[in-house]
């Protein structure tokens, strides 16, 4: 039943399979707005790796202009990853099932606000940079520390980096030659399945910034309202689930 699966999918009781099709899922999500968001503000704002090798390049450079930008998307990008460990760990304490599903009904809201405003908010200086820019690498944060913690760090979502980097490392196990007359037990064998759910995130990465990029060019920040309501539809059954619970216990 779909109430059952999607409570599967972002509930507190979790699943290696479930870890996989939430993984999955916001990979696209997160392809589609850094795609989008590019067409928009002409920069990635889940590429910290950049960001931080732009700060440092641009402090050598004496550019302090662009360096306070990259620092600017870099705290954001780090405020959301942090608002996301308080959500959670806020919702545990107080035994919510919806622990990991409140981040991502966030990141729904927060992404319907860069669709209806963004462009007024890019005029906007927050700090260093446009708001909007701010608002985009605080989403991109939250989300990865979303997956990041349901899969306890086995899954991300916006690293492609780090995404690619593991898939050459199963790849290089997977082509290694197993001499016969070696000891088996020094035998090296790639995990098959993690490799294939590694090339999974990163082609739902890269399928999510192919629609976001079309979505974004032909509707405009249009685009971002279906990307929403998925995000909603991710986290509604839990959230729900504690709504019911919080009524039926201030009941007669």
């Amino acid at each position: 039943m779909p109430i059952d699966f999607g409570r599967r999918l972002t509930g507190p009781d979790r699943s290696v399979g479930a870890n996989r099709q939430l993984g999955w899922t916001l990979a696209f999500i997160a392809g589609a707005t850094n795609a989008g968001a590019f067409l928009a503000v002409k920069q990635y704002t889940s590429h910290m790796t950049g960001m931080v090798s732009s700060l440092a390049d641009s402090l050598v450079l004496g550019d302090f202009a662009v360096a306070a930008g990259a620092f600017g998307a870099l705290i954001s990008f780090l405020m959301g990853a942090a608002c996301c460990a308080i959500l959670i760990n806020f919702a545990r304490r107080h035994q919510l099932r919806s622990q990991f599903a409140m981040p991502l009904l966030l990141e729904a809201l927060l992404l319907l606000l860069f669709g209806l405003i963004g462009a007024q908010l890019s005029t906007v200086r927050g700090l260093f940079v446009s708001v909007t820019v701010m608002l985009l690498c605080f989403m991109m944060g939250l989300q990865n520390a979303v997956i990041t913690k349901v899969s306890r760090a086995e899954i991300r979502t916006t690293h492609v980096t780090g995404l690619v980097t593991d898939i050459g490392i199963e790849l290089g196990k997977l082509l290694y030659w197993n001499r016969l007359q070696v000891d088996p037990a020094l035998h090296v064998f790639a995990d098959r399945a993690r490799l294939r759910v590694l090339l999974l995130l990163v082609l739902a990465f890269l399928a999510g910034g192919l629609v976001g990029a079309l979505g974004f060019q032909r509707l405009g920040y249009a685009m971002t309202l279906p990307l929403s309501l998925i995000l909603v539809l991710l986290a509604s059954v839990p959230v729900v689930d504690d709504v019911r619970a919080g009524l039926a216990g201030r009941g007669p």
